[in-house]
């Protein structure tokens, strides 16, 4: 048995994650294991995929993992290292669950779990997490079976020509790409899904090295773009892409050095799914540019908001049947890829729109550029909801609407909106503005965060 404290602060919201030796270990994994081959296993599950990052944990942490699900009668397939989407294609390919050992962009001491079952269908905490949670803090009971065999595969091939049919690559002319794969998980998969294709690749930091030596492997936050920046400028480099640790996120900068709004490359690949599937429906989440909803109406699309979260969004995917998602933070959810996350097969997406035309990037993704954002501001306050209360009202003499899909979005006119809400996680409270212009986003930023941080 085991606290119900430590155990919840390690399986949170949507996975499993902490500090390896301290929260992490093989035992906790192994429980993990068993617990959720038991859950599974109840579902009709005969097998588990895992897959690893390059952490130096990840390896003993998979294999502990193993251990507790066959331990449970399961069998087990484990291809080794993997970016997460990549682990999402073998739970496609084999219709298994899986589970993938990565702690994202999370310094190197982290290390967690991403859960799904068969076909990338996610696990959070209403879906199976504290169910997993619960039997760990009960003590996970014995399996009388025998016990499940483990075996290993190598899926990256597969994984790669399966991106590549899935986008129409037979325009593309010769493009010079600078990638950043951040010593995480792209310089695994990158050299295999680009190496057929008529580019030259500028490698940045594509050795695997979990204690990430050169930057943090987080592209959200703009200072991990400076190399890429640099090396797309001195290289004459037609586009620089940039993902994260487990490289399920890809962030775009164009031939400039500029960063590309993840909004746009949201716009720019929801006009081609709608081209091959006219009037269906495209996810976006509530603080993505308001572009995207206009783009996708003006293409005859149908526009579907959600709340932020991957688990909101794959819901409201299968739901609805829509062909694509995307979300402000770089995560493009594809109903191709069993409506999983990828950001290799939104690059692919890109490369295909550039390449099969003259112009360079910044002329091509200026249509799908119509506002200024702040991008997301963080405060931490005391009080989020007496300081969200706060907010509203010195905004109400202005505000056309206010809607509560997640935490308040205040509609200004105009164009001009912002949408403020709290952490799951953290006393944080989350900004994001959008305006015609920058200074019109400058200044309702400033107005907010006297009032937030005072």
């Amino acid at each position: 048995m085991r606290s119900a404290e430590s155990v919840n602060s390690v399986i949170k919201a949507y996975d499993v994650r902490g500090v390896v030796g301290e929260q992490l270990d093989d035992a906790f994994v192994r429980d993990v294991g068993a617990a959720f081959a038991r859950l599974v296993r109840g579902e009709g599950a005969t097998a588990v995929v895992i897959g690893h990052d390059m952490r130096a944990s990840s390896p003993d942490l998979a294999a502990s993992f193993a251990d507790g699900v066959a331990g449970q009668g399961l069998d087990v397939q484990l291809i080794g290292l993997a970016s997460t989407d990549e682990l999402y294609f073998a739970s496609g390919l084999l219709r298994c669950p899986g589970a993938m050992f990565t702690a994202s962009h999370n310094p190197a001491q982290y290390n967690g779990i991403k859960l799904c079952r068969a076909e990338a269908k996610p696990v959070g905490q209403a879906t199976g997490l504290a169910t997993i949670a619960q039997e760990v803090i009960d003590g996970v009971p014995a399996y009388e079976g025998d016990r499940g065999s483990v075996t290993s595969r190598d899926v990256l091939d597969d994984y790669a020509s399966y991106l590549r049919g899935l986008v129409d690559l037979s325009e593309l002319r010769p493009l010079k790409i600078a990638v950043d794969a951040g010593n995480g998980m792209g310089g695994h998969t990158a050299p295999a899904v680009f190496g057929p294709l008529p580019v030259e690749i500028v490698p940045l930091y594509f050795d695997l090295d979990g204690t990430f030596p050169n930057h943090e492997a987080n592209p959200l936050d703009p200072k991990n773009l400076v190399d890429l920046q640099a090396a797309v400028r001195a290289s004459g480099a037609d586009i620089g892409l940039a993902f994260d640790g487990d490289a399920d996120r890809c962030f775009v900068v164009d031939e400039r050095g500029e960063p590309v709004s993840p909004s746009a490359i949201t716009a720019l690949v929801a006009a081609r799914e709608l081209a091959e599937h006219p009037g269906a429906p495209i996810i976006y989440n509530l603080i993505t540019s308001r572009a995207v909803p206009a783009i996708v109406t003006e293409l005859g699309g149908e526009p579907i908001r959600t709340r932020v979260g991957h688990s909101f969004i794959k819901q409201k995917m299968a739901e609805t049947g829509a062909v694509f998602g995307g979300e402000h933070s770089a995560h493009y959810y594809f109903r191709d890829f069993w409506g999983a996350d990828s950001g290799m097969l939104a690059a692919l997406h890109v490369l295909a729109a550039l390449g099969s035309q003259d112009r360079p990037l910044s002329d091509l993704m200026a249509q799908y550029a119509r506002f200024a954002a702040s991008g997301e501001i963080n405060s931490t306050v005391s009080d989020v909801t007496a300081k969200t209360d706060e907010v509203v009202a010195a905004f109400a003499a202005r505000t056309v609407s206010v809607d509560t899909l997640d935490g308040v979005t205040v509609d200004l006119g105009g164009g001009s909106w912002f949408n403020l809400r709290p952490s799951n996680t953290e006393p944080l409270l989350r900004l994001n503005v959008e305006a015609p212009t920058a200074g019109d986003v400058d200044a309702i930023v400033a107005e907010i965060l006297g009032i937030v941080r005072s």
